[in-house]
């Protein structure tokens, strides 16, 4: 069930160690995380980029209230829909989730799908500190205003395809951003901090990786199936609700798999149908760009879901962290939330 390690070699003790449960979307990432945190004492922090938008629940399957109730979750809900929610805001809102964590005595457990934002956390991949030019900045923004905001990612696709792969089109001021880095080093972005890490501080969390994949014919029949779940379970009237209220596809939370899908529909751009395998189509793209990322991340140990219940699979995963003992202390038993 345990694959090779990639890379877990002893590090300094200066930094602090955490954990991190990672995969494609819909390998079993929640389950695993709710019973590690059970049985390490741990709090999750969620690494998702819609959950943190309150309102999005049933398209970005937020946790129950009774569940979070049970084992405290962070970074949920701390924006609303409206807002623009950078990688800067959440690696804030992490660190500070940590400390209160570990004052608590309790351990850090994150769990998520969004490699980006895992990234900016563990590997200082926030863009405020990369090179900038107001002027450069000004004159990609009167171009997104004069031919579109799809010239300007198409200007990006070029430059940088792995970060047009990552922006929608329409946050015009992270394709912005993206392309004033590209300008200005005359690379990519992911080059770009790339050599920055090279001669900046090292980071300060010692973060090992617990990666969950499963065979992709199960994967994506998973994927269909959630998908199917959720447009059964009132995700349609979500949205619904959602643009009612003024939240649409002007703001970055409503860009997401589904609930762009969703908008085109209530529009009546398309089926129902339609709206529901598109978002099936994308999901299952996006996983497959998940497993790119996940598998550079490192030191992870890897594990296939399909290989046993979750119960033994949480069972050989506390073996295995409880092995790195050394790094981590461990509190027995879940705690109660507000």
């Amino acid at each position: 069930m345990l694959s090779k390690t990639n890379g877990a070699d002893a590090r300094g003790d200066e930094r602090m160690p955490l954990l991190a449960v990672v995969g494609p979307t819909a390998v079993g990432k929640t389950a695993v995380s709710l019973l590690l945190a059970e049985r390490l004492g741990a709090e999750i922090i969620s690494v998702d980029s819609r959950q943190v938008y309150r309102y999005l629940d049933i398209g970005a399957d937020k946790i129950s209230p009774d569940i979070r109730r049970r084992i405290i979750h962070h970074m949920i809900d701390v924006a609303d829909p409206d807002q623009v929610f950078s990688a800067a805001d959440f690696v804030s809102g992490c660190e500070d989730a940590v400390e209160r964590i570990r004052a608590r005595g309790r351990i850090p457990l994150f769990a998520g799908g969004t490699p980006f934002y895992f990234h900016a956390l563990f590997g200082g991949a926030l863009s405020e500190e990369l090179p900038k030019s107001m002027e450069l900045r000004k004159e990609l923004e009167e171009i997104a205003s004069a031919q579109g905001a799809g010239a300007l990612h198409c200007m990006l696709r070029s430059a940088d395809p792995e970060s047009a792969e990552r922006l929608h089109e329409n946050d015009v001021r992270r394709v912005v951003r993206a392309l004033e880095i590209c300008r200005l080093t005359g690379g990519t972005v992911g080059e770009a901090w790339r050599k920055r890490r090279k001669m900046g501080p090292s980071p300060k969390y010692d973060v090992l990786y617990i990666g969950l994949k499963r065979e992709r014919r199960f994967l994506f029949e998973s994927i269909e199936r959630r998908v199917r779940e959720q447009f059964a379970s009132g995700f349609v009237e979500e949205v619904e609700w959602l643009l009612a209220k003024g939240f649409d596809e002007r703001f970055p939370s409503m860009q997401g798999f589904g609930y762009k899908d969703i908008l085109e529909y209530l529009r009546g751009k398309c089926s129902r149908e339609e709206a529901a395998e598109q978002d099936i189509r994308q999901t299952k793209a996006f996983s497959r760009r998940q497993m790119t990322w996940f598998g550079k991340f490192s030191p992870i140990l890897w594990y296939d879901t399909m290989d046993c219940s979750m119960t033994e699979l949480a069972d050989a995963i506390e073996k295995d962290v409880r092995h790195h003992s050394g790094r981590w202390s461990f509190v027995d038993g879940a705690q109660e939330g507000d």
